[in-house]
Parts: C-alpha cells; structure tokens; sequence
C-alpha cells in the first residue's frame, strides 16, 4: 500500500460505523487480502488513532478480517488506553471540583473536554495527552495557585520559563497520570482577538456536571490545535486524531457553518474541513464551501499524497523556514518585551543548554552512557 492508500484506509475505517459506502470499501480491501498490516499499524500509531481504529473494526465486526497477533495486540493497547483514561477522567473531575469549591469555573478543552462530554461510543479511542483548560483572564492566576497549593508542579522544573501566550508551563502532581495545562488563551497571538476566552464562554455547554465549549467552538478549536497551533497549514498535512474528532462533532452541529463568524481564521480551518472531506471519502456531514483558496490547498495536499519524495521535500523546507521565522520572532520581542529579553540572556547563559548546542553543532563530545 502507498502511503495515501493506508491513510485513506485508516481514516475511511474510522467511519465504517457511520458510512455505508465506506464500510462496504473497507470490507471489499479486507476480504481481498489488499491490506498493508505493518503500514497500517505505523501510519495509526503516528496519527493516534490505533485504538480509534481497533474500536471502529471491532463495532463492525471486521476483526475476522485481521491477523489474530494483531488483534490481540489492538486489544491489548486499547485496554491500556481506556485504563488512562478512565484515570484522566477521575484526575479531571477532581480538579473540576477543587476549582468550582473555590469559586473558579474551568472549561475543559480538547480531549479531556471530549472525554468529559461523552463524545466517543468508548472512552478507549481517544489518545489524550495532557488535561487542558480555560480560565477568564481573573481566575487564571487564582487557578495556578489554587493547583501549586494542591500539590501542582512544574513538569520541567527550570528556574527561567518561556514567555508562554496561551498557557502556564505544564503542571504535574506525583501519583496522577496526566500533566495539566492551564490556559488564558485558544491560539497564537496573532488570531487571539478571534477565538478567545471571553467568545466561547458566551455559549459553554454544561455536560455531565463540567463545563465545555458548544460544539462549534469544540470543532473548530479540533482544528485550529492542529492547523493554527501546530503549523499544519503551513505542512498542508492532516492529523487523523483532529481529524477523527472534526467528523464526530460533525454529527452534533453543521460543520460547514461552525467557523463562518471568523475572519483570518476562516480560511486555515474551512482548507483542513476541505482535507477531511478527502480522506474520510467525501462524508455529507464534512461538506465545506469551496473557493479558490481550498482548490488551491487541496492541490498541494494531493500532490503530496501521491509524491513521497516532495512531500519530504516540502515539509524540511516549510520546517526549516518556520525555524528561522521563529527564532527571529523571539530576538525581535526581546528587544521590546522584557520577559522575552529576560528569558533569551537566561537560555544563553545556561551552562546545560550551551552544552547540548555544543553537542548538537558537532562542538564537543555527548558523554558515554555508564
């Protein structure tokens, strides 16, 4: 299998339950032997959607179609998935009713927020990294100090911090399975006047006695993590697990209407709903509207697909450029914004970084492992 044949096949699988037309696709590439096993496993890993991909087969009753070895090492990855889960669950409720005790409402964001709601048929299919959430602009620092209080500590325990725009550096507690991350803001500064504490409030659901976004705001914040956030409109790439979550919110609100009350952000996130409509084979409920600019889009995207070797091409150019525009972004606020001057003389400084930049740059020796 190519690598646009595995991905349209794992993204195509995670809607069997939902598509006819989809289910009887996968079925014909099951039945006929036309699966790449090993590419599957690595593409859904990178993605993190294998258990997502295991939940799906399973509900339609295609696991006879998969080697038994696989199936029990789906089985036993997704056991282990549902298990954090369910502890991400308890951890998040727990900090859900220490924040309200003390009169600080938090909206939980992304996949704990999703988990929270109850989005997914099993809790198994999300990958979850950190627990995420929102404060107004008062009750952030309140929250920093309330979870420092409770037993809340830097993940990195570094005397300098990064000057962060969107959330506090990562807080963990001994003995909890995920770090947290307390936001004041969505998404980079640039587009912070668009999507922002103070918008989404405005229509915050209360779901299963915690606070989340409406479900537009949830499908666009799917999206704007990965396109904005992480640059993917840049890479002109897709990530299935925002992709998966774009097309089950889908079910719950008109996504071709979710994002029209944008401006800048408008264009990013209706070019990646344009890249799920692709990949999960032109789904009704991830219809877009079309202009010039996702045509355009939607070119480069399919040309990559089907070109490896320019999609390699691309992407260590697009990262090299986003390097450099980066590192020229932090000299330039340095020069106006203190704490970004405070922090870059206190990175130079710091004998270990020196260290690893010597190392890097081929400069001095890494030191053997005992």
């Amino acid at each position: 299998m190519t690598y646009k044949e595995t991905l349209f096949f794992v993204a195509q699988s995670l809607t069997i339950n939902h598509s006819e037309v989809n289910k009887a696709i996968i079925e014909n590439q099951l039945k006929n032997n036309l699966v790449d096993w090993e590419a599957v496993v690595k593409l859904s890993t990178a993605h993190y959607v294998f258990p997502a991909l295991y939940c799906n087969l399973k509900r339609a009753d295609f696991l006879h179609y998969v080697p038994e070895d696989l199936v029990e090492y789906m089985i036993h990855i997704t056991n282990l998935n549902r298990e954090r889960n369910q502890q991400i669950i308890e951890q998040a409720k727990e900090i859900n009713t220490l924040l309200l005790a003390n009169n600080i409402t938090p909206i939980f964001l992304k996949g704990t927020g999703n988990l929270l709601e109850g989005l997914y048929e099993d809790i198994a299919e999300r990958m979850v990294g950190d627990i995420d959430f929102i404060f107004s602009q008062d009750d952030y620092r309140k929250a920093i100090k309330l979870l420092t209080n409770f037993g809340y500590s830097k993940v990195h325990d570094t005397t300098y911090d990064f000057p962060m725009f969107r959330h506090y550096p990562r807080l963990q507690q001994k003995n909890k399975i995920a770090a947290v991350e307390i936001h004041k803001e969505l998404l980079l500064e640039k587009y912070a006047d668009e999507f922002n504490y103070n918008i989404i409030k405005k229509d915050t659901q209360n779901i299963n006695d915690s606070n989340v976004m409406s479900y537009d705001n949830q499908l666009s914040l799917s999206i704007i993590a990965k396109q904005i956030n992480d640059d993917g409109f840049f890479f002109k790439n897709i990530a299935l697990r925002n992709a998966y979550d774009v097309f089950l919110l889908s079910k719950k609100t008109v996504a071709k209407t979710a994002f029209h009350q944008f401006n800048t952000l408008k264009n990013p996130l209706t070019c990646f709903l344009a890249s799920c409509h692709v990949v999960f084979n032109k789904i009704d409920s991830l219809e877009y509207h079309r202009t010039h600019e996702t045509k355009a889009y939607l070119k480069i995207f399919n040309e990559e697909l089907e070109d490896e070797i320019l999609r390699k091409k691309r992407h260590k150019k697009t990262s090299r450029s986003l390097f450099i525009k980066m590192r020229l972004d932090i000299i330039y606020k340095a020069i106006f914004d203190k704490a970004y001057r405070n922090w870059l003389l206190k990175r130079t400084t710091d004998k270990n970084w020196q260290r690893e930049k010597f190392i890097q740059f081929g400069l001095k020796k890494s030191k053997p492992i005992d």
